[in-house]
């Protein structure tokens, strides 16, 4: 059995189109959106054949090289016309993995295969779950609007939420949970998130020592933990050539390199015209309740930042997580530049600072 066998499922014509729109988006390269399109295929057949009761679950989850779904039995059924969601978790083992991932080439292991979903999840490709034994992964894209994911419904947490506090950051209790969270970001990059939370620590006490105006955090009224956090940071003008140059510069919160790029500019600093949102996130439980009202909170944050630099008239950001891509382009965030990182697919963007104060965000993002 090889992997051909997908085809006869999903033809190689309609794959294609998928995994170039999948690999468009920021962190997914070209072979991850070949693995995914791989996975989402094998998972429709397994769920189909459980639906049907065609084939007994313990040959589902036995080795993939003798028994697994794609076998030529099934050839009166007719092949996908899409790649629809899998809402319903389906079992996929780490072997099941790499046979999907690595059946085609030389190398390749179980234990890479498991890596491999986990850097699909980071990206919000998939969600997966351990029960002790089996891992079961849901998809929640379709293949028919691939330009962002699904949102997950919100979980059983979140649905019993507690009110939200919009506050200021706190370095002496933010900085190790708020750490943590952003940690998630990077997690798609080959880094280590042993070593990633320890320094963001330090530098968002660091930067809170300097100037704190910028940075707020989105906390559970209960236990006060942070559940989305944002960073506006002042650049000095000498910085602002960085904008122009390799968006790996903004990566700084992840990077082993001591030096920052990005000089932060002191209160009253007549030169200083530029913002970095140098991070916003939301808890994806309580992202669609809270992504409002935090933005707001950001433009409310902007206009005091403008007293201390009067300046102000820039906005640039970079999209860390490909979540957040599309709802930078709902602000009218721009691309801009010609440096792109060809590896992660990150680039800059730009928005008026004038242009976004006057966002009616509530409108924007259908909430009004």
């Amino acid at each position: 059995m090889d992997l051909e066998q997908l085809n006869l499922w999903f033809p190689l014509a309609q794959q294609r189109p998928i995994v170039e729109r999948i690999s468009a988006q920021v962190g997914v390269t070209h072979t991850r959106a070949e693995y995914l399109v791989r996975l989402w295929i094998y998972l429709m057949v397994k769920q189909r054949r459980l639906a049907t009761n065609s084939l007994a679950t313990d040959r589902l989850t036995a080795h993939p090289s003798t028994t697994h779904p794609f076998t030529t039995e099934q050839g009166h059924q007719q092949p996908f016309q899409t790649l629809e969601p899998i809402s319903q978790p389906v079992s996929c083992s780490h072997r099941e993995a790499a046979w999907l991932f690595y059946g085609d080439k030389d190398t390749g292991s179980d234990r890479a295969a498991g890596m491999m979903l986990d850097k699909l999840a980071a990206l919000g490709l998939i969600t997966k779950n351990f029960d002790g034994n089996t891992t079961r992964i849901q998809i929640p894209l379709d293949s028919a609007i691939l330009s962002s994911t699904r949102p997950l419904p919100p979980s059983p947490e979140a649905e019993r939420s507690r009110s939200l506090i919009i506050d200021d950051f706190n370095p002496r209790c933010d900085a190790v949970p708020v750490a943590n969270l952003l940690a998630v970001n990077y997690s798609w990059m080959n880094r280590s998130l042993e070593i990633v939370p320890h320094r963001i620590t330090r530098l968002l006490r660091r930067w809170a020592s300097e100037y704190a105006t910028g940075m707020r955090v989105l906390r559970r009224s209960d236990n006060l933990n942070p559940v989305g956090f944002y960073l506006l940071y002042p650049t000095t003008a000498e910085s602002e050539i960085n904008f122009s140059s390799s968006p790996t510069k903004g990566l700084h919160l992840a990077s082993m390199n001591d030096t920052d790029p990005f000089i932060l500019a002191k209160p009253n600093d007549p030169d200083c015209a530029a913002v970095f949102v140098r991070s916003w996130m939301i808890d994806p439980d309580y992202l669609e309740q809270y992504r409002v009202l935090f933005l707001q909170d950001a433009q409310q944050t902007l206009k005091k930042m403008q007293k201390d630099f009067p300046n102000l008239c820039d906005l640039y950001t970079l999209i860390i997580h490909p979540s957040y891509e599309m709802m930078a382009t709902k602000m009218a965030f721009q691309q801009i530049g010609t440096q792109t990182s060809r590896d992660t697919q990150l680039y800059w963007m730009y928005q008026a600072l004038d242009r976004y104060l006057d966002l009616n965000l509530p409108v924007i993002f259908g909430t009004d």
